[in-house]
């Protein structure tokens, strides 16, 4: 059965909510002028969403400045849930590349997180890369995932390990964990497009480096005045508990190549 077939099978948490919830994917926060503009969007919370922050820990090997980071993620967390995002090859390279324990790389970030007073609540693999093991460590540590996607991206092979749910789903992994997952709906790009048919839920995600491309980083704003006013603005946290009684599916029914 194709993902696309299998996706379909899965129902939203309600399909008489119709709401919205954002997302951002924080890969440059050591990039002063990058955080400036992520910290003023998180400050305006444009038409009423909170966007939720999954930041990206700091990479030793890129000579990332812990100190900073941890001032810039615990300025995040005083305003938004916060989430962790992992990039497997450091600020560049999102999804594992070679031989890698992708697992162990989440884990290691999510103990370091906690150790170091944060708790994030959220999480999104890199590259939108999840498998079992990454999916266990998630469940571990009491994450929701954001990394699932309702569609494919077009950069990814058909076999690349992904997610790709219909909607909010209670999945129960090979080891008999459970782990809900909010998938995202639509890049900025695609909710430009898809305007004028909105599915009922709406979870858009986006990077924070896009908020300094002047005309990209306007739209995004722009977009999500307009879809606050068409759907219920939501926090990913909101939206978690709300989805607590999704649909369940097992994970060998939902995922591709993971």
């Amino acid at each position: 059965m194709s993902a696309e077939r299998r996706a379909d099978k899965m129902r939203i948490v309600d399909e008489g909510l119709r709401y919205a919830v954002a997302s951002c994917h924080v890969e440059r926060p050591l990039d002063d002028a990058v955080w400036r503009a992520f910290v003023r969007l998180l400050e305006r919370k444009p038409g009423g969403l909170t966007v939720t922050p999954l930041i990206r820990p700091p990479a030793e090997a890129a000579g990332e400045r812990e100190d900073v980071w941890l001032d810039r993620a615990r300025e995040a967390a005083s305003i938004a849930p916060l989430g962790h995002h992992t990039h497997w090859g450091g600020p560049t390279q999102a999804r594992p590349k070679g031989v890698v324990d992708a697992a162990a790389t989440v884990r290691a970030e999510a103990e370091w997180l906690r150790g170091r007073g944060l708790a994030p609540g959220f999480f999104c693999g890199g590259g939108w890369y999840i498998d079992a093991p990454v999916a266990g460590v998630l469940a571990e540590h009491g994450y929701v995932d954001c990394t699932a996607t309702t569609f494919r991206q077009p950069y990814l092979v058909e076999s690349a390990p992904r997610l790709q749910l219909a909607g909010p789903t209670r999945l129960r992994l090979p080891g008999g964990a459970s782990l809900l997952s909010l998938p995202a709906t639509h890049s900025a790009g695609m909710l430009a497009r898809g305007l004028a048919r909105l599915p009922p839920g709406v979870h858009v995600h986006f990077h924070d480096w896009e908020l300094v491309q002047r005309r990209r980083g306007a739209a995004i704003v722009a977009l999500l005045r307009v879809l606050g006013r068409r759907r219920e603005p939501l926090t990913v946290a909101e939206l978690a508990a709300r989805a607590a009684a999704a649909p369940e599916a097992t994970w060998e029914e939902v995922t591709i190549g993971g």
